[in-house]
């Protein structure tokens, strides 16, 4: 039986990727969630998303949708793009995507138009890239966006007293309706860490590959973790997002 492996932020790290697939020792009976952010940061931007493609044909695969997937996918659709997004990797990504032609950009297109903002598995564990805000559940969200912006999911959970019980009236009614989260989006190094963070019943998996952290993956039931070596020292001309 093959294993249920969720992997963090990646941000055009494709050396990473396939590094950390080679030491997590990947096979085709694994199930694959990847938690968004494909692209923005490293050089491999396009190339990634490529080789995620060719991934899907072969492994079972559940692609959520990050923030910066929507903002790349807007420049490709609308060539329109803000400025904030140019500052925080999209440049890389215009550059990556400069050496592609129509054809594969439309099958990257397809890519974007594909991925979900949110997965439920048959253990109620949700993965998600950033968060929800509504009571009820993701289900009910009234802003889509949310799923893929929304800190503040992250920072309830780590807000959270340990004593506190989710029998506690006071207990965040969000982080009673699953059994675990596992989220991206926030990473972990703005609290100085870069292994997986577990907050109430919320899991952290961007360690921040996207700066000066590793790309990890997590196996959902044993919590064993795999790291590549941080990603700008596999990128050792580029900047990256530092």
């Amino acid at each position: 039986m093959g294993r249920t492996l969720v992997i963090g932020d990646i941000h055009g790290a494709l050396k990473a990727l396939q590094q950390v697939f080679s030491k997590a020792k990947i096979t085709q009976e694994d199930t694959l969630i990847f938690l968004g952010d494909y692209v923005d940061g490293w050089s491999d931007s396009a190339a990634l998303i490529s080789f995620l493609i060719t991934l899907k044909k072969t492994h079972n695969c559940i692609f959520i949708r990050g923030n910066h997937d929507e903002l790349c996918y807007e420049w490709l659709t609308k060539t329109t793009y803000n400025l904030d997004w140019i500052k925080h990797g999209g440049q890389a990504t215009m550059d990556s995507y400069a050496k592609l032609s129509s054809e594969e950009i439309n099958t990257h297109l397809q890519f974007y138009q594909e991925l979900v903002n949110y997965y439920v598995d048959d253990s109620n564990r949700l993965f998600l890239h950033a968060g929800f805000t509504n009571l009820h559940g993701p289900d009910r969200e009234y802003f889509s966006k949310l799923f893929y912006w929304d800190r503040t999911l992250w920072e309830t959970a780590l807000a959270i007293d340990p004593n506190l019980k989710k029998s506690d009236m006071l207990y965040p009614q969000r982080l009673r309706l699953f059994n675990e989260i596992y989220i991206g989006h926030t990473p972990v190094t703005r609290i100085n860490k870069t292994t997986p963070v577990n907050a109430t019943c919320v899991w952290n998996i961007d360690t921040g590959a996207a700066f000066k952290g590793p790309l990890t993956i997590l196996d959902v039931h044993t919590k064993e973790f795999w790291q590549s070596e941080p990603a700008y020292k596999l990128y050792p001309n580029e900047s990256g997002r530092n």
